[in-house]
């Protein structure tokens, strides 16, 4: 297997006032290639913390963090922001999508940051908008659709540019428990093709989709274990 992050004693301190708040505490996490890895914690626990570090929106105080074998942890903000755009695809619980844009044009924005032609990014954008189900619902802005095709405009968005991996954060968690399970019927597609799947959430249900269970406590990893309930199709 190939290595796509390798996170070497990852410290994350945030100043608040006098106050020194340590999100993380050396953390050390590998994952490889078309790896299904769920990440749990509590609310406080350093969740939100490693999504950021992981998707590049954020850099640590110290440690290493090497993404399909370049170290990102040192780099300047033009240069992770260009790293992010083609290496990861987010999915965000709460959608993230440009209210105004049809679910077309929402899609081919980070192709339009990877500066592809017009005619290549609508044709991709139409061929992964399919993908996920929503060839009729194309023109229809995210008013117009219900939050299950919200959330796979979503994740064509995240898949449009081919990244390395997936990084899905609470993806059902502004979702019905039907809708939720559609949701993770999909990305459970997305990995059986064989795309890397970083999954966060805080529900024991949406976890057990992955392979892999990390938790975190305290800014720690407190377990990193194999889901022995999961069967790869």
């Amino acid at each position: 297997m190939n290595r796509v992050i390798e996170i070497s004693n990852i410290v994350k301190n945030y100043q608040i006032g006098s106050v020194i708040v340590r999100a993380l505490r050396s953390v050390s996490i590998n994952i490889e290639k078309n790896e299904y890895v769920a990440i749990m914690g509590p609310s406080g626990s350093g969740k939100s913390t490693l999504l950021n570090l992981l998707g590049c929106l954020d850099t640590p105080t110290s440690g290493s963090y090497v993404l399909n074998g370049t170290d990102v942890s040192k780099m300047e903000d033009d240069f992770l922001a260009e790293t992010r755009n083609k290496e990861i695809g987010f999915v965000f619980q709460t959608f993230n999508l440009l209210p105004r844009y049809t679910a077309l044009e929402n899609v081919t924005l980070p192709l339009i940051y990877a500066g592809i032609p017009k005619v290549e990014r609508e044709k991709k954008a139409v061929q992964t908008l399919d993908h996920v189900g929503l060839a009729d619902r194309m023109t229809h802005k995210p008013n117009e659709l219900s939050g299950g095709q919200r959330q796979r405009v979503a994740i064509a968005r995240a898949l449009v540019n081919s990244p390395s991996i997936i990084l899905a954060d609470e993806p059902t968690g502004n979702l019905d428990s039907k809708t939720a399970l559609d949701i993770m019927g999909l990305l459970d597609d997305i990995h059986r093709n064989g795309n890397t799947v970083i999954l966060v959430t805080h529900e024991e249900d949406i976890a057990k989709h992955a392979a892999r269970i990390i938790r975190l406590f305290d800014g720690e990893v407190s377990q990193d274990f194999a889901n022995t309930a999961y069967v790869k199709a």
